[in-house]
């Protein structure tokens, strides 16, 4: 396979962040810090995010990226740590979830157990509708309900959702998994009906295409993000550098233009709490887990 390499780095080092930034996650941390700490980690073991360290709590499913003001304090949450990592655009993704509260471990082992269970049928040929299957019968089994409208995803350079969607329920996809794709398995377990829709405002986003702008420090806002090269970028990054005004500016500027696509926080429809696990795996004779640790 072309670039295995770096997708086992990326594999390396993202399983390497998970279990240091759930480590991370306990009672009285705040989760800009945390949330901090692991992107330098990152960054100081050579590698760069595929995507904004994501720490979704309770009823929110996923994409929560802290802004510069955020005050939330770890208390008794259950707290969903997501990240992903590439090396040279080759990425891999993981998750796990943290419950603080005590109160939540049948709904962690039911994530946890759908991707065991998913990962012992998954090979070459295997149809997405039987790993869809098995994630919803597993969790299912432990009187709760998969996310129906959350997938796990192909990672194809620079691309965090490429080809194929994995769903977590039999959604009659009978298409057969295929040697050399790497592929995001992400079982989302929640005691509620099992929908996610979007609520709040976006704190993470991408450019889908690039258009000329006047003003000059837009210019240079657009430049500083065609460095991730693609790749999801939180708006903390960008305050970092620029003043927030210029920063909301320039970004209502690439919405005008019809270049900005934004990824507001997906909360489950019922207001219930979700769990997620995750590992990224390449699929060959033998299915390797990158992200195994």
């Amino acid at each position: 396979m072309d670039h295995l390499e770096e997708y086992r780095k990326a594999g390396k080092i993202t399983a390497e962040m998970r279990e240091f930034g759930k480590g991370l996650i306990k009672k009285g941390a705040s989760l800009l810090a945390v949330t901090d700490k692991i992107e330098k980690k990152i960054a100081e073991l050579d590698a760069k995010p595929a995507f904004p360290v994501q720490i979704s709590c309770n009823e929110i499913a996923a994409h929560f990226c802290p802004e510069e003001d955020d005050k939330t304090i770890f208390e008794e949450q259950l707290a969903s740590l997501d990240l992903g990592i590439h090396v040279d655009g080759f990425i891999a993704d993981t998750a796990v979830t943290v419950d603080l509260s005590g109160s939540y471990s049948d709904l962690l082992k039911a994530s946890e157990e759908a991707l065991k269970e998913a990962i012992k049928i998954i090979q070459i040929g295997t149809p997405l509708n039987e790993i869809g299957k098995t994630i919803g019968e597993t969790i299912e089994s432990f009187g709760f309900k998969p996310i129906r409208n959350l997938t796990g995803h192909g990672l194809g350079e620079y691309n965090v959702h490429d080809f194929p969607t994995v769903p977590n329920f039999d959604n009659g996809d009978i298409t057969p998994l295929e040697k050399d794709m790497v592929i995001a398995v992400e079982p989302f377990a929640t005691s509620g009906n099992g929908m996610i829709q979007e609520k709040g405002e976006a704190s993470v986003f991408d450019m889908v295409g690039r258009k000329s702008v006047r003003t000059g420090f837009v210019r240079d806002i657009q430049k500083e993000i065609e460095t991730y090269s693609g790749l999801p970028f939180a708006s903390r990054w960008l305050t970092r550098k620029f003043s927030e005004p210029k920063v909301r500016y320039a970004l209502n500027q690439f919405r005008q233009l019809g270049i900005l696509r934004s990824y507001p926080p997906l909360v489950e429809r019922s207001g219930e709490v979700v769990s997620q696990a995750e590992h990224t795996l390449l699929i060959d004779d033998k299915v390797e887990i990158l992200t195994k640790g």
